[in-house]
């Protein structure tokens, strides 16, 4: 698909959605699942790198708090963007260092380049879809079986 394909829809519709997405972006990097789940619509869709979906607040709250129990400092580097009205695909580095019982874990820190796909409304964020090979992280579960 061409730049030009990308660059379709209005003006405002693109700031908004940029808005959106980058409040996303910096509540995900606050490690704080609440704000995570208040930058999303009330019945917005996570679908990770596997394809697993978690739809609605409660289920993402819930996905949230696990997640970052586990990797309290995950963070996200946006190193691009390409928005399409109110559709932006996003570019970068996510990482974290696995934790237990509060403590990290020696060995545990890890990071991958991703990419996610984000559709917003004139606020929120509708969806967040991860692109990501996350064996590292995977792999430091082990077989825990734990969502990522």
């Amino acid at each position: 698909m061409g730049r030009e394909a990308w660059e379709q829809g209005s003006v405002d519709e693109g700031e908004e959605t940029r808005a959106a997405v980058e409040a996303l972006v910096a509540a995900i990097n606050s490690g704080r699942a609440e704000r995570i789940v208040n930058a999303m619509s009330a019945d917005a869709v996570f679908i990770d790198s596997l394809g697993a979906r978690i739809e609605g607040r409660a289920a993402l709250s819930d996905a949230w708090r696990a997640y970052l129990r586990l990797f309290p400092d995950y963070r996200i580097e946006v190193e691009g963007w390409y928005l399409r009205g109110r559709e932006a695909m996003l570019h970068g580095r996510a990482g974290g260092t696995l934790h237990r019982d509060a403590s990290p874990v020696e060995g545990g820190r890890w990071e991958i380049k991703a990419a996610w796909r984000a559709k917003a409304d004139s606020r929120r964020v509708l969806l967040w879809e991860v692109y990501a090979d996350n064996q590292p992280a995977r792999a430091l579960l082990g077989s825990r079986g734990d969502p990522l």
